[in-house]
């Protein structure tokens, strides 16, 4: 049984070898399928592309050099920065309404949307306050009187 495990092993290691290794039939066609080499005029071509990317790249850092040389000069007197003219708006504050205190009963109100009793004991008052008898989704506001 072993043998035959240490065998049928060796069949598939070797296999997996032979088929990693890559075939070659004929050498010629690998010579026919390479690159062409390049005419004198196309050669040329090439060099002056690589010369105006080289004095493209040579004028960026020539550039640079000259920004960088002009902001580590300081002058002699820098003017003051004066303020923007125009400050940031500032959002809006929403004025909520305030709820009407249930006659009678101490820390019930009525709800200034649709007027139904809330309990708002042990809240301070002022204190912005979400109506439970709305969904979370529409998200109505009020102030504890």
């Amino acid at each position: 049984m072993k043998f035959r495990i240490f065998t049928g092993f060796a069949v598939a290691l070797s296999a997996l070898l032979t088929s990693c290794y890559p075939y070659r039939d004929n050498r010629a066609s690998d010579q026919a399928t390479q690159a062409p080499q390049q005419t004198a005029a196309q050669q040329q071509v090439k060099t002056q592309k690589d010369q105006a990317i080289k004095n493209q790249e040579d004028a960026i850092k020539k550039t640079a050099e000259a920004t960088t040389a002009a902001n580590n000069q300081t002058p002699a007197q820098t003017p003051p920065q004066q303020p923007a003219t125009n400050p940031p708006a500032e959002p809006k504050k929403v004025d909520y309404d305030f709820a009407q205190k249930v006659p009678g009963k101490e820390g019930f109100v009525f709800s200034p949307y649709n007027s139904k009793v809330v309990d708002v004991r042990d809240i301070p008052s002022g204190t912005l306050v979400q109506d439970p008898t709305y969904p979370a989704s529409e998200k109505k506001y009020f102030r504890v009187p």
